[in-house]
């Protein structure tokens, strides 16, 4: 129990990096006259009777534009590059994003997962970027039938030991933010700024 509850910690931290940290440019300091943020009231929520999957679906679309940028950003000639020598490719992250999009969303939603030709981190720049695209259809797909009332379940997860369903939705949030995270490293480390610090146009 000790360690099941560690992890929904872990992943809740990640979830809330992902919303307030995420390779974001720092903020301009606030004028002395102006009103605090923390000072103003939030605008009102409508309520809703699914808010674990409706939240997860309003984080997928940033997810899906700054990991899929992150891969369009790359040069194909680095997707075997490595930070270090232990550490996995370009390549490799980009297949373990596509199988995870495809592991934690069938398993949030409780819908089948599709039987897809395996990626592999060898595979051309574009082909990758199809299979990656293709997985956060699924993602967008399977969601869209994802409802509150089965996050209680019982389900293989992690290693194959069993958790509720609410924690492939953790695990599906956390993710999104981790493996941008790391794409965004792998791109400054090549010179090249991820979308998120791309300046507005």
């Amino acid at each position: 129990m000790k360690h099941a509850l560690a992890l929904f910690v872990l992943l809740a931290s990640g979830l809330f990096t992902m919303l307030h940290a995420q390779d974001m440019p720092a903020a301009k300091p606030a004028s002395p006259t102006a009103t605090p943020k923390s000072a103003v009231m939030p605008s009102p929520v409508a309520a809703t009777k699914d808010p674990v999957a409706t939240s997860v679906r309003m984080l997928l679309p940033r997810s899906q534009k700054n990991i899929l940028g992150a891969i369009e950003a790359m040069p194909g000639d680095k997707f075997a590059f490595k930070p270090t020598a232990e550490q996995m490719s370009f390549g490799h992250l980009i297949t373990h994003i596509i199988e995870s999009n495809y592991f934690l969303c069938a398993k949030a939603a409780d819908v089948p997962e599709p039987k897809n030709e395996a990626a592999k981190e060898t595979d051309s720049k574009e082909k990758l970027l199809a299979a990656a695209k293709a997985s956060f259809d699924f993602c967008g797909e399977s969601l869209a039938k994802m409802d509150d009332s089965k996050l209680g379940d019982s389900v293989e997860l992690f290693g194959g030991r069993q958790f509720p369903r609410a924690m492939a939705a953790l695990g599906l949030a956390s993710g999104w933010a981790d493996h941008y995270a790391a794409a965004a490293m792998y791109l400054r480390l090549n010179n090249i700024l991820p979308p998120s610090a791309q300046p507005k146009k």
